[in-house]
C-alpha cells in the first residue's frame, strides 16, 4: 500500500497519487448572481444548470425551497420565472448575458467534467473531475480570475495500488480561514518546495506575524488535515 502526504498548493490540497482527483471549489465573489442568493447564509441553491444561445445570452436554470421569494432580488434574479416545482423545491429560469463577468461562465469554459453545481453561504460549489493536480491548480486559478477567494472544501484524489482502488479524502472545512491562509501562502511562497524557496521567517513576515504564530497554525492546520485523512 503506497503511502502519502498533503501538500497545499494554490488552495488545493494534493495527495501524491494518480488517476484522477474529484474536487468541491467554493467560488466567492465570482459576480454571480444564484450564489448571491444563498448569501443570507439560510436559502441553498441547488441544480444549477445552464444553455447558451446564438445570440450570446445564457439561460440558467436553479432550485430553490418554494418558500423562497426570488422575485423579490435585485439584479439579474429580479427577472427570474418559476418553471415548476419539484417535491418542496422550485426550479427558476432567468437569462444572462454571456459577455458579464461570472463564474459560471469560467466554470463553462474549463473543459473539465463538472458533476454539480449549487450555492450555499454566497458562493458558488462546483464539484468537478480532473486528470491531475496541477490541472486542478489551473482550474483554481482561471476562477481566481474572476472571483475573491476560490478554496477546496473536499478533495477525492484515488489511485491504483495493484488490484486494489486507493481513495483519500481532504475536508479543508476543518480548518479556520487563518489556517487556510497561514497553509495557501506557505505554499504559494514555496515552503513546502524542496529545497525551500522560503524559511518560515519569510513566510511569517508575509503574514505579518511571527515564526512561532506560523508555526502554531501550521501544526495546527496540518493536524486536522492528517487527522481528517487517517479517519478515512
Amino acid at each position: 500500500m503506497g503511502t502519502g502526504a498533503v501538500l497545499m498548493g494554490a488552495g488545493v490540497e494534493v495527495l501524491p497519487m494518480t488517476q484522477g482527483v474529484r474536487a468541491e471549489l467554493a467560488v466567492a465573489g465570482g459576480g454571480c448572481p444564484v450564489a448571491a442568493l444563498s448569501g443570507d447564509g439560510e436559502t441553498t441553491v441547488d441544480g444549477v444548470t445552464w444553455t447558451r444561445a446564438n445570440d450570446g445570452t445564457v439561460t440558467e436554470e436553479f432550485r430553490v425551497p418554494a418558500e423562497t421569494a426570488v422575485d423579490e432580488s435585485d439584479g439579474e434574479l429580479a427577472d427570474a420565472s418559476p418553471v415548476m416545482d419539484v417535491g418542496d423545491e422550485r426550479v427558476y429560469q432567468f437569462r444572462r448575458d454571456a459577455a458579464d463577468p461570472c463564474a459560471c461562465e469560467v466554470v463553462e469554459e474549463l473543459g473539465v467534467p463538472v458533476t454539480d453545481v449549487r450555492a450555499a453561504d454566497g458562493s458558488l460549489l462546483v464539484t468537478l473531475h480532473v486528470d491531475s493536480a496541477d490541472r486542478l491548480r489551473a482550474v483554481v486559478e482561471d476562477l481566481r480570475a474572476v472571483a475573491e477567494r476560490v478554496s477546496v472544501r473536499y478533495l477525492v484524489h484515488g489511485g491504483t495500488d495493484g488490484d486494489d482502488e486507493r481513495t483519500a479524502v481532504v475536508d479543508v472545512g476543518r480548518l479556520t480561514d487563518r489556517q487556510r491562509e497561514v497553509v495557501e501562502t506557505a505554499v504559494e511562497m514555496g515552503y513546502f518546495e524542496y529545497p525551500r524557496s522560503a524559511s518560515a521567517t519569510e513566510v511569517a513576515e508575509a503574514l505579518d506575524i511571527d515564526v512561532s504564530t506560523f508555526a502554531e497554525h501550521l501544526t495546527l492546520a496540518q493536524s486536522k488535515l492528517f487527522d481528517g485523512l487517517l479517519a478515512e
